[in-house]
């Protein structure tokens, strides 16, 4: 078991930054990937981006192409999530994923077995 707690979010100005932290504890001696995903009220939660155990490998949605960036220090046990140009529909909360049976990434929150209690981003336009 990885528990997760995600911290830095808040409210923001379109077209500001963000960088949002996710701590790791637990079984953090195993590789895991780890990932962020987003949600809003009625709708399902969405990938946004994952990194690989090593760092090496990642993915983003579309939709955050060249404007997030992902990274990891495995020795502090620690995931960012450095959010840049921010529009109004990235507004959600946000929730740290690990991946523990694996350390590949991916985008699918099923393959993610703990997950953090989320911080809510507000984007105002």
């Amino acid at each position: 078991q990885v528990h997760l707690v995600e911290s830095g979010g808040g409210l923001v100005q379109a077209g500001g930054s963000l960088r949002l932290s996710c701590a790791a504890s637990g079984r953090t001696s195993s590789s895991y990937a780890l990932g962020w995903f987003r949600q809003t009220p009625g709708k399902d939660r969405e990938f946004v981006a994952a990194i690989s155990w090593g760092g090496a490998s990642t993915q983003f949605a579309d939709s955050v192409k060249g404007r997030f960036t992902i990274s990891r220090d495995n020795a502090k046990n620690m995931v960012y999530l450095q959010m840049n140009s921010l529009k109004s529909e990235d507004t959600a909360v946000y929730y740290c994923a690990a991946r523990s049976r694996s350390g590949y990434p991916s985008g699918n929150p099923y393959d993610y077995d703990n997950w953090g209690q989320g911080t809510q981003v507000t984007v105002s336009s």
